[in-house]
């Protein structure tokens, strides 16, 4: 069964910077596969950050030029995230898909893509 645990999420101030971590495991025929994060924030729909493969990776337009994502270890996926603002306010879910690689539409969908999901990681910006 894959697991993900995520790490990293704070509260941090206007324009601060933080870096989430996730790493997966229980991979049994996908390792190296399609991963990403989503976000949520209460009272709003669910929305894709960003997703890698081992090709590389795709950023949301909303968060385009702020936030990066790469791959430090083939199953485990990072997040760096720059310049954050109040609207970034959200808890942070990494997710996996059961593919190798993933689709650019992928991170401007629903997550329905997405068929493993961790607990997630909460993100507070403050002014």
């Amino acid at each position: 069964q894959v697991h993900l645990v995520e790490s990293g999420g704070r509260s941090v101030q206007r324009g601060g910077s933080l870096t989430l971590s996730c790493t997966g495991s229980g991979f049994t025929f996908y390792d190296n596969g399609c991963m990403g994060w989503f976000r949520q924030a209460p009272g709003k729909k669910r929305e894709g950050v960003a997703t890698v493969d081992r090709d590389g990776g795709y950023v949301a337009e909303s968060v385009k030029g702020r936030f990066t994502i790469s791959k430090s270890a083939k199953n485990t996926v990072v997040l760096q995230m720059d310049n954050l603002q109040p609207e970034d306010t959200a808890r942070y879910y990494c997710v996996a898909a059961d593919r190798f690689y993933c689709q650019y539409w992928f991170v401007e969908g629903d997550g329905s893509d997405f068929t493993h999901w961790g607990e997630g990681t909460q993100v507070t910006v403050f002014s």
